[in-house]
């Protein structure tokens, strides 16, 4: 079997083939230059409604050696839960924040859906420094599933690309 990963960033269309899904969606993440860490921190901030969602794959990242951070609604409602996870503080709160945290390379990945507030909020810096500073930054719950499953085939075993015509080749 073969699983095909369409995934849309900045208008563009990138494509990742694989025999799994993870380790399509891994490669095309790697094709939209967003390439998914093999370790290091990840940075949880999600709106009320994905808490609960969230949970797991919390849980899965640090399963897999990962250090989670959170802002201190996530990481309190995480820590209820089980998952071992440190405070940092919004923007607005303290330093060093997240955007802190990014420019100095301790952040390599963020997990951090929309509230819906619009643009005024730490969202829109959060998702600027991210470019800035080269950290994949996922944004849906769906995403963010694929991206634990993703990092986990990733440690299972190496990432290996194949070209298009040597997987369909031409009768």
């Amino acid at each position: 079997s073969m699983c095909i990963c369409w995934l849309m960033r900045f208008s563009e269309s990138r494509m990742g083939i694989d025999d799994s899904m993870p380790m399509a969606f891994a490669k095309a993440q790697l094709a939209a230059s967003s390439r998914l860490p093999e370790g290091g921190t990840v940075f949880i901030s999600v709106a009320n409604r994905d808490k609960e969602a969230t949970v797991p794959i919390a849980k899965g990242f640090a399963a897999l050696g990962f250090r989670v951070v959170a802002t201190r609604g996530t990481a309190a409602y995480l820590r209820e839960r089980g998952v071992p996870v440190e405070d940092v503080p919004k923007i607005a709160e303290g330093r060093p924040n997240l955007l802190d945290h990014m420019k100095n390379g301790k952040v390599q990945l963020i997990i951090n859906t929309p509230t819906g507030r619009g643009s005024s909020t730490d969202e829109s810096r959060i998702r600027a420094e991210a470019v800035a500073s080269r950290v994949t930054a996922i944004t849906t719950i769906s995403a963010a599933q694929a991206a634990v499953e993703a990092c986990r085939a990733l440690k299972q075993r190496e990432l290996t690309v194949t070209a298009l015509q040597d997987r369909f080749p031409r009768k």
